[in-house]
């Protein structure tokens, strides 16, 4: 079988970990600092807030902004639940932006239409996360400007996309937004196993991450009430979680980040290939976006259904049969049973649902060689004729 993705590991990230298997420190080391720092400078931005998944980061991340019971938080219908579940989590209310059929990211225009009819209506998101699909960013640049136009906080979802660009900058870097959180889970771009990461150029909100994720507890006097009463001492000034990561996942996120740029390199590469490969069948092939460098964590094509004699679900099916480990991202969050009993139906985003009617991610991942690449498309030739 050949997988949608998997990871890359070598003999520097086995040497890495056992190197911390040794050590002291298993947790709360020097391993984690040492891993914020590297994403933080690889991305330019100020500060990195280490920890146990992109779910984590984002529901810090909402914390620290503040949203609460009241708040609407708006995200894009074509993405895991984590992406939307984050602000239920802080009581607010959820709702989504239809995607642009191009890029598959949250569309600025619908966004724009939708922010002018929630203003007359006062029901105004506190918090945008747009989703970069597939590690392709969305429109930052416009929606950055909406946010200063109609007041919203912005968290770009970048699980997919460690390794990308935007108008020449790191996604991560956080020049149109307030918080940026990425993912390792073993199917990204890099892995720490599980994992993730939030960047921010504030201190007010990298402090307060870093708080949230430990408990809430701190050693910091000047977030105490009182003045310590030994060495001994701490007080908790937050409700927190427990959503650090471990020293053994830092030390191997470390080492994969001495290989990133070799990685997505590899990825474009891979697609191009595709794109050659594939360009008579009856498929669409992913769009680049000008502006953007895509960490191409993802290789999702749409089937051309009218020129097709199978269905969505039985070329998939066949896929499978045939040894290759396809997947589908992403089923609609508003088609979800949980959303669906919050009031969302079918029809709510069209264009997600298209999309999703059609879409089927093909293997992608730096370990793939050329002949693997070659066999994945030979099975998608015999399964549309």
């Amino acid at each position: 079988m050949i997988p949608y993705g998997r990871q890359e590991i070598n003999q520097t990230d086995i040497d890495s970990v056992i190197e911390v298997l040794k050590s002291d420190f298993l947790t709360q080391g020097p391993q984690v600092p040492l891993f914020e720092k590297t994403v933080a400078n690889y991305c330019s931005a100020e500060f990195g807030v280490a920890v146990n998944s992109a779910t984590s980061a984002l529901h810090i991340a909402c914390l620290a902004l503040g949203l609460d019971e009241g708040d609407w938080l708006w995200t894009s219908p074509n993405t895991f639940v984590a992406s939307a579940n984050c602000g239920l989590y802080c009581g607010a209310q959820v709702d989504f932006v239809d995607i642009d059929p191009q890029t598959y990211n949250l569309c600025a225009d619908a966004l724009e239409h939708k922010l002018i009819k929630a203003k007359q209506e006062n029901k105004l998101p506190k918090i945008v996360i747009p989703v970069h699909f597939s590690g392709q960013s969305c429109d930052m640049r416009r929606i950055h400007l909406l946010s200063q136009e109609y007041g919203f906080k912005i968290i770009e979802d970048a699980s997919h996309a460690i390794g990308g660009k935007y108008l020449n900058h790191s996604i991560g870097g956080c020049q149109y937004s307030d918080i940026t959180v990425f993912s390792f889970h073993p199917v990204k771009i890099i892995t720490t196993a599980e994992g993730g990461l939030a960047t921010t150029n504030q201190s007010s909100l990298a402090e307060k991450m870093q708080l949230l994720r430990s408990h809430g507890v701190t050693r910091d006097s000047k977030l105490m009430t009182k003045e310590a009463d030994g060495g001994w001492y701490y007080q908790q000034v937050e409700l927190g979680f427990n959503y650090r990561m471990t020293e053994l996942q830092a030390a191997l996120g470390v080492s994969q980040m001495q290989r990133l740029d070799e990685f997505v390199a590899k990825r474009h590469e891979l697609q191009q290939r595709y794109h050659e490969l594939l360009k008579d069948m009856p498929i669409k092939l992913p769009y680049q976006f000008l502006d953007s460098y895509s960490a191409l964590h993802l290789y999702p094509i749409q089937l051309e259904l009218e020129n097709i004699t199978k269905s969505h679900a039985q070329v998939f099916d066949e896929l499978r049969e045939k040894g290759l480990g396809v997947n589908l991202h992403y089923i609609p969050v508003h088609t979800q049973p949980y959303y669906q009993n919050m009031g969302f139906k079918q029809g709510d985003f069209p264009q997600a649902e298209r999309y999703y009617s059609r879409a089927i991610s093909i293997p992608l991942y730096q370990g793939l060689t050329f002949e693997q690449q070659k066999q994945v498309v030979a099975v998608l030739q015999r399964v549309f004729h």
